[in-house]
């Protein structure tokens, strides 16, 4: 399985492992999965398909619970992957949204384009910053640029402490960072009108150039936190939703809080065994995947 800037995807553990419900079946089919080359979701599905969707937070320790009892909101997403058609128009729609440059993907779509041969249908993920519960990228970072937000759980960069080490980017076992490395479109160079306005990434509309570029800096899926009220909140009516999910021409990317019962995604997330990957490492992904 390959991303859109064609590097090949980690294989993701299921949570369930080698627990005594999977069959001989199931393995052998796991084994003959991965030796074909079939990346993580067809792992995840395979391997994940026993299990039943999964309370947010259900395995976190005590002092975790405490911590997101007292937390405004929980943005998460969970991905349909049923109904995931390969598109990329999240892509497309992510990088209109936040204007990143070449080579900076905040989001991206996992596939395999020859996984019709080997399952009964295509499979495809996107794969946003998944904005985990413990994000290794946090203590990676030695100038402690990265950080959570206790409000609502957003993993996020603060551009003017990141000094460029770059550390956070192999700590994330996800891949979801990336380095600005300061490249433009043709149409920055050409200054349209367009390309003259800047990022709007964390409100803060940062030039290409100058003191407060970004080059150099660690880029990332922030779930479009621009688009939040003074309150933090969304408003899907208005628009003001994650580009990704917005623009998702087959349903498949669902938003919301999951400290809210009524919310689109705790909704989905009783239509369908839920995965969430690499539980192995205790992240706490707060990104969950139908299969």
């Amino acid at each position: 399985m390959k991303d859109t800037d064609g590097k090949d995807a980690s294989a993701a553990k299921c949570s369930c492992g080698e627990a005594a419900g999977c069959g001989v079946s199931r393995r052998d089919m796991l084994e003959r999965l991965g030796k074909a080359g079939v990346g993580v979701l067809a792992l995840a599905a395979v391997a994940g398909c026993a299990s039943g969707a999964r309370i947010p937070g259900a395995n976190a320790s005590s002092a975790q619970a405490v911590s997101k009892g007292k937390r405004k909101y929980r943005y998460g997403m969970v991905v349909d992957t049923r109904r995931c058609v390969g598109c990329k128009a999240c892509v497309v729609a992510c990088k209109a949204e936040n204007k990143t440059p070449p080579g900076t993907f905040n989001n991206v779509l996992l596939d395999d384009p020859d996984q019709k041969s080997k399952v009964d249908k295509p499979l495809f993920m996107t794969r946003p910053c998944f904005h985990c519960e413990n994000p290794p990228c946090v203590p990676a970072c030695p100038a402690n640029a990265t950080y959570k937000r206790e409000s609502d759980g957003l993993v996020v960069v603060d551009l003017d402490r990141c000094i460029g080490v770059l550390d956070c980017i192999p700590a994330c076992p996800y891949g979801a960072r990336t380095e600005d490395k300061g490249q433009n479109y043709p149409a920055v160079a050409e200054k349209t009108p367009y390309a003259q306005v800047p990022s709007p990434e964390y409100n803060q509309f940062r030039p290409r150039e100058g003191e407060r570029s970004t080059k150099g800096k660690v880029r990332k899926c922030t779930f479009c936190m621009h688009l939040q009220d003074a309150d933090g909140r969304y408003d899907k009516a208005a628009g003001r939703w994650p580009a990704c999910a917005k623009t998702c021409t087959g349903h498949a990317i669902h938003f919301g809080d999951f400290n809210d019962p009524t919310s689109d995604v705790s909704v989905s997330l009783k239509t369908g065994k839920a995965i969430r990957l690499k539980e192995n490492l205790k992240t706490e992904p707060n990104v969950y995947y139908l299969v």
